[in-house]
Parts: structure tokens; sequence; C-alpha cells
């Protein structure tokens, strides 16, 4: 054969391999259009075997009574319902009622037959729709739509990754150009009917408001994106209904600096608002860096801007754990929990983790800038919350995972699936937000949150409280006293003042409780930052241990040998500690550095979502995932200013 025949067999096997591979991923891309395609993906999950593991009975919502020592309440500040575009091509059709409803403990279903439903109702949720896609739903429902927008709506209608794929390339666009097809090219129809979508999220809120037993707040989403996926993306919540009329996107706001002048600017008299950043772990290092997403230099009025507006982030949600990183810093390796990006290497720019990504980073970076600016705009609290695009807030039991993009990701045979394009396999059913207040408020919960007394999970309802102080009685963790703890301390999210003329350690009084719909506690950690001759340190420390000892030569926990019986997914309740309380003393305390510490549970094994969704197929789990995890929660930190005058 010559070789011009050799070639052309080559050529033809490339592009048949080509044609075999387009497919492929044009079938991944592919969601179910027709009643028929729908059927099927329905019959798919009616065969799941929803009965072959172990999980907790479902209860009501019990309301606590008001408590001036504070209750905890647990819920989520991060879900998106059908408004949402990027949720509605997804194929969510479910509306605001329908989510707040799901949130106070309602059974609700998927269109693709999956039900959704929480063990335990939520103490309060936000939800926070994308502003950028206000307004739309309303013109594709509307009169004399052109054919422009007809097309687009169209689209809409259609449940496509494709389409996703297509709007969130234009929302990478800088600077931001918005495109007003649905709305007859007429930027004040739109303008319009975005005040009305605004609007009606604010009604929605109030018709589910309870005092006393659930709370829900006037709240949304400011969605700049950053290429392959990467957002630089905030929640927007008001402590009341005195809120401005329109709802900043950015196509308002170029970047945070002109959401929080805008913001400032429009939120007066009765109005408060607070934002609240996440994916910090997606942001490719803008989220400490001191730059917007264009490069400009945070100015020093910036930072404080910053400061006033910004006392919270979120920590943990479906796209994975912005604590830290096991490349920076301690290395520690919790640090390695539900965290999915490498630190970058030389020259990336993207798909990877800065070392100024995360959490922790942050907080070293805000004591630095203190010393600079008189202020640090860095001293936020810490939440999780879901990011569900499913209209469930507070669905986070790996047991109740159903995805969090409708179509996209259920149902358990599309989640499951190698050719699966959406990176589900490394996602989680995301966190939540644990609030210490008087009284289930919007009032006192937000009050709560701007004080930052506040914790993440991730997903589990452990407790957990610290207080930090120089006068700590010695006998808090058996006596549990929460009157001394106020008294002779600060709870997180404080700030205490060290004094070098009278320098006595810094001593935490911490307590974490098991979710008792959960496995019981492994260990409870401290985590120390601080700032030594102009570098920054960072030690993390054991300081309880559940169900086992405290190794001298290591300082660590030793393994408490808890199981998992990955059959049925039952977790062994023996092993590992119902409760965890001890007060810690710093035996390196230096009352010449600025310091932060903050207090983090980590919990016996369980089944992680995968294997769950294993044995509802009758599957081994993947190789490519771990069988178990351990859930985890975050206190908010506690700062150590230097000193002369010491507050506590």
């Amino acid at each position: 054969m010559s070789w011009k025949k050799w070639v052309g067999l080559a050529v033809l096997a490339a592009a048949i391999f080509g044609g075999y591979r387009l497919l492929l991923i044009s079938n991944a891309l592919s969601l179910p259009n027709t009643e028929e395609d729908i059927a099927m993906v329905r019959d798919s999950a009616s065969r799941q075997a929803e009965q072959s593991f172990y999980r907790p009975e479902r209860q009501a919502l019990e309301a606590q009574a008001a408590n001036p020592l504070k209750n905890v309440y647990f819920g989520d500040l991060h879900v998106h319902t059908s408004i949402s575009s990027d949720a509605y091509l997804f194929g969510n059709r479910m509306d605001m009622d329908t989510a707040y409803r799901i949130a106070q403990g309602e059974s609700g279903a998927l269109r693709t037959g999956e039900r959704i439903e929480l063990t335990r109702p939520l103490d309060f949720a936000a939800l926070t729709d994308h502003a950028e896609t206000f307004g739309r739903r309303i013109a594709c429902t509307g009169p004399d739509l052109s054919a422009a927008g007809i097309e687009e709506c169209d689209k809409m209608e259609s449940p496509s990754i494709l389409g996703f794929l297509e709007l969130r390339s234009r929302a990478q666009q800088r600077p931001p150009v918005k495109r007003f097809d649905v709305f007859n090219d007429d930027p004040v129809r739109e303008r319009d009917y975005a005040a009305q979508t605004w609007q009606k999220i604010q009604d929605a809120a109030d018709r589910h408001y309870q005092p006393g037993k659930f709370t829900t707040f006037a709240a949304y989403e400011y969605s700049p994106a950053l290429p392959d996926r990467g957002k630089l993306h905030r929640n927007i919540v008001f402590r009341s209904m005195d809120v401005p009329k329109y709802a900043v996107s950015s196509f308002d706001a170029i970047s945070e600096i002109e959401l929080w002048k805008e913001l400032e600017a429009t939120c007066t008299i009765d109005c408060q608002f607070l934002t609240i950043p996440h994916n910090l772990n997606k942001t490719w290092g803008l989220a400490f860096s001191g730059e917007t997403i264009d490069g400009v230099a945070y100015t020093e009025a910036d930072w404080k801007l910053r400061e006033r507006n910004e006392p919270l982030v979120e920590v943990f949600q479906i796209k994975g754990n912005s604590e830290c990183s096991v490349a920076f810093g301690a290395g520690d390796e919790e640090c390695g929990f539900e965290q999915f990006f490498p630190p970058c290497d030389e020259g990336q720019e993207t798909s990877c983790i800065y070392p100024t990504s995360m959490a922790r980073d942050g907080l070293q970076t805000g004591l630095a800038l203190e010393d600079k600016i008189g202020v640090n705009p860095l001293e936020f609290g810490m939440i999780g919350s879901t990011d569900t695009h499913n209209s469930n807030p507070g669905d986070t039991e790996e047991w109740d995972y159903r995805g969090a993009t409708t179509f996209a990701s259920s149902p358990a045979e599309r989640r499951m699936s190698t050719d699966n394009v959406t990176g589900i396999r490394l996602n989680n059913p995301g966190g939540l937000a644990a609030v210490w207040a008087p009284d289930n408020t919007r009032e006192a919960l937000f009050d709560a949150m701007q004080r930052k007394e506040v914790y993440a999970t991730s997903g589990t309802r452990i407790k957990l409280r610290m207080f930090a102080g120089f006068e700590l009685p010695t006998d808090i963790a058996s006596t549990g006293d929460l009157v001394a703890a106020y008294e002779h301390g600060v709870p997180m999210g404080g700030r205490l003042n060290a004094n070098a003329a009278k320098p006595t350690a810094v001593s935490l009084f911490a307590w974490a409780v098991q979710d008792p719909d959960n496995a019981p506690l492994a260990k409870l950690q401290v985590v120390k930052g601080w700032i030594e001759a102009g570098t920054r340190q960072e030690v993390v420390f054991d300081v309880a241990c559940g169900g086992s000892t405290l190794n001298v030569t290591t300082g660590k926990c030793e393994a408490n040998n808890a199981q998992v019986n990955l059959n049925d997914c039952s977790w062994d309740p023996s092993a590992g500690a119902a409760e965890l309380k001890t007060l810690w003393t710093d035996p390196d305390f230096s009352p010449q550095e600025d310091a932060f510490y903050y207090v983090r549970v980590v919990q016996n094994p369980t089944c992680r979502w995968t294997t769950y969704d294993s044995l509802r197929l009758g599957r081994e789990p993947p190789t490519d995932a771990a069988a178990t995890v351990t859930e985890m929660a975050w206190g908010s930190p506690i700062w150590i200013k230097t000193g002369d005058n010491p507050e506590k």
C-alpha cells in the first residue's frame, strides 16, 4: 500500500475518532427537552433504591424560646430559584414560595423525579437570585415581544448546558455588556421589570416570615464572572424591608468597590445591608489580593469601605472548601477537605489556588493591613451555605444530595456518569450558616452577623461556641457557665486587646456538641495565625479528642478507629464524643504579637454522597472519589491586638 493510502487511512481514522468524541461531548452537554426525554429521566429516578441505606427520621420544626445567652439558629444564605437564568436553563421551574416551603420542612420533587427533603427544617433562609437576570422571566411572559426577544426566550425554555455556557461567556465580558433582546431593546422596560422582580423577592420573603419561628431576608447575588468558571460573587443581605428600589448588579457596579459605594448611596435612613463573598477558591487569587476584577489596586479608602460593609465570608459551599490550602501556611491535612484545586504553577492564572485565595490567607492579610491603615478590613466571620440552584435551601445532608442543577446533575445515573462534564463529582451538598442570637428575628440574626457571632458547617448541625479572655474561670469547661464566659471574655467574632505590661496568656473556652442526626465528634482544634517580626505564622493545635487521647509527642489526637458500614452507610455511634469541651491556654502567647484564633471541629467519618448514590444504583463506590467524609465546623475568629489597655 502506498504512503498516500496510509495517510488517507490515518486521516479517515482521525476524523472518525474526532466525530466520536464530538458525539460523546454533545451527548454529555445535552439535557432532556421533550416530555419523552423527561419521562425517561423520571423512570431512571424511580428505579433508584432509596431504602438501601440508613437515614434519620424526619422531624418537624421546634421553635426555640428567646434566650438572652443566645440560641444557635441554622440557615442558608445562598439559594437560587427559577428566577436565576442559569437555574432556569438547567431546568429548574420551582419558585420562591416552593423554596421557602422546602426550607420549612415540606418535601418537594425535582423535575427529574428525585425527592428533596430536609431531615430538620431550617431556622432562616435568604433567596439570592442573580441580580443580572432580574426581569427576564417577566419579559418573556409579557406582551409585544420582538422577534429577537421571542428567540431569546425560546432558548431559555429548553434546558441546555450549552445555553448556560453561552450565558456565562457573555457574563465574562469586560466591561460587562447588558443585552436588551428580551426587553425589546428598551432600557426603561428592563429597569422596570428588574425592579418588579426585586419587589417580588421582598414580597415572598414577607409572606414566609414568622418571627420567632422562621426568618427570611430580602437578598440577592451580585455576580461578575471570571474565565474558566471563576467568579468574584457576593450576596447582599438586608436587615429589614427598608431596601433600595433597585438591586445593584454587575452591570450597574463594575467592581465590588462600586457595589459598596452604590449600596451606601441608596441604602439610607433605616436601610442596613451586608455583603458576603463566596467561592473564594474560585476567585483565582482576587479574594484578598487588594485588586478589583480589572486589576485596579485598592486604595486605603477602598479597604475601609470593605471593612464597613463586609463582616462575613462564605467559607464552605457546594463548589468546595475555602478555609485554607495544604500548599500554604500550616499545611494541615484538614485543609484538603472537599478541596479540589491545586496550588498555582508558575504562570498559571486560573483553576488553581493563589496565596491570596483562601479565608486563612485573608485573615493574615488583615493583620498586616491594620498596621498600615489603622483598621483591619479583613476582620471577618465565617459561615457556610449551599449555592443550590434547585430551590432547596439547606438540603445539605449527604444522603439527600441531588446535585444542584436539576437536569444537569439529576438523577443519580447522571451524577455518577463518567461522561458528566459538569464537574459534579468534585462537588458536595454544601454548608450551613449557624448564628448565635437571642431570638429568631431578622433584626437579631442580622445583628449577630454584623458582630460575627456566627460559624460555618459543612452541612451538619454541630453546635459550636468559643470565647477568649485573659480571666476566664479555670473551671468553665466543667461548669459551662455562659454568664461568666460573656462577663470575662468575648465570643467568636470579638476582639481583645493584649496588655504588654501585664502579659497574661489568652485562654479559649471551646464547646462543641454533636449533631444528634449525625456521627459523633473526633476532635476539636484551635487554629492560630499571627505576625512575628513582620512574617506571617500559622499553627494548628488539637485541644480535645473524641474517643482517643492526645499524643504528647505529635500533639495530635490519636485515631479513634470510628467505622462506617459502606453496605448501608450506618456509622459507628460508640466511637468519638457527643460533646467536646475544653479551656485551652496558648502556650506560646506573646502580647507583642497581633493574632487571630478560631476553632475547628472534625466529625467522625460518614458516607460521602457518591457512596449513597452507589447504593442507590447497586454499584461499588467510585474509585475517583472518597467513600467517606469527615464533616466539619469552623468558628469565626477572635482577634488579639497589641495595646496597653485590655478590654477584658
